[in-house]
């Protein structure tokens, strides 16, 4: 039994939960006059999510299925230019409707497809990964990788609304799924201090409520976002954990001799790290730190660092999108559920929170 749950409004778009969701869908289809509709999925969500979607979609309109290599490998500007180029063969034009079925690697990807064909076209998201259903789908960011610089290129353009069904979590692995509850964790840090302790002890938590809340974590998500839809500030809040997380999961993934992590079990250990500086500056308590290591580490394996690979880990912190006039600024957390941002950090302390978590 699903729970009934609110559209939640976010900066001009809806964001829909379960069964609601088709029936918006639906109605919004009706009501606007599309020429075609293409369906952007990768390897993965066309096998498994695909079937269960397509059943729910009322519509005369003719349906194309774009399907493209999953992981986050393939989320780069020449997946795009395929993308772009199929779009067209297809007949694409300025009244296509785009809908992005998949994890974060598609609705960032497809996202800024649809944003960029015929200078936009509609679209709306379909989030079937949970770190895409918290994440990904709510505020607009669209985006590819260059190299290995995570999101380099990309815009911030919103949907026409997004569609969270939590049946395609049936559809996700363990690791995936942990991978997503990162975010959830952030954003009960950053914002919402009782949101935070509910994850405290996992294994209390009645997965019946688990609808609940991934839509609190949106919800807490929308709310900052809304504040801020461009990051000028209160939204640098949700990069908490990502500037060291971000240069981590980078630097595993050009790095030949290291296991790829997935996006939250980077960001897992960038909370971890990033928790460390903010009690080191005195904004968060030992005890604070403590429960937020103990807790982190218990649900995220631990990562090996070796020393020749902090150097190079700082040297990608460069890029970091959220840097401005060469500065690397961190959004670091003034107690549990607040936020203080644009934090400048002196590399040796960096070093002391990588030293802390391998102890």
């Amino acid at each position: 039994m699903t729970q009934h749950l609110n559209v939640i409004q976010a900066n001009n778009y809806p964001i829909y939960f379960n069964e609601n969701g088709y029936e918006g869908l639906n109605l919004y289809l009706k009501e606007n006059n599309y020429s075609k509709l293409f369906i952007i999925v990768d390897t993965h969500t066309n096998e498994y999510c695909l079937p269960v979607f397509l059943p729910y979609l009322e519509t005369n309109v003719t349906i194309e299925i774009i399907e493209f290599e999953a992981g986050e490998a393939n989320k780069n500007i020449e997946t795009c230019v395929q993308i772009w180029k199929v779009l067209t063969d297809l007949g694409g034009d300025r009244k296509t409707l785009v809908i992005n079925l998949g994890g974060g690697v598609v609705t960032d990807l497809g996202g800024f497809v649809a944003s960029t064909f015929k200078r936009g076209v509609d679209f709306i998201h379909v989030p079937t990964t949970l770190l895409s259903m918290v994440d990904a789908s709510v505020g607009g960011k669209n985006g590819v990788d260059l190299g290995n610089l995570k999101n380099q290129i990309g815009v911030i353009n919103v949907p026409k609304m997004v569609l969270i069904d939590t049946q395609y979590l049936a559809t996700v692995p363990q690791n995936e799924m942990r991978s997503g509850l990162a975010e959830m964790l952030k954003h009960g840090l950053i914002y919402d201090k009782p949101y935070w302790e509910q994850f405290l002890d996992l294994k209390a938590i009645d997965f019946a409520d688990f609808d609940a809340l991934i839509y609190r974590s949106v919800e807490i998500k929308n709310e900052i976002v809304t504040q801020d839809p461009t990051e000028k500030n209160i939204r640098k809040a949700l990069n908490f954990g990502h500037t060291l997380g971000h240069a981590i999961e980078s630097y595993f993934l050009e790095n030949e001799s290291k296991t790829t992590l997935l996006h939250g079990e980077a960001i897992a250990v960038g909370m971890i790290l990033e928790s460390y500086i903010s009690l080191d500056k005195k904004l968060i308590s030992l005890a604070e730190y403590s429960q937020i290591k103990t807790t982190l580490k218990a649900i995220y394996d631990d990562i090996v660092f070796e020393d020749k690979d902090i150097e190079p880990i700082l040297e990608l912190l460069i890029h970091d999108k959220k840097n401005e006039y060469g500065t690397i600024q961190f959004a670091l957390i003034q107690g549990i559920g607040s936020i203080k941002i644009n934090q400048l950090v002196e590399n040796e302390l960096i070093l002391e929170a990588f030293e802390d978590y391998k102890s």
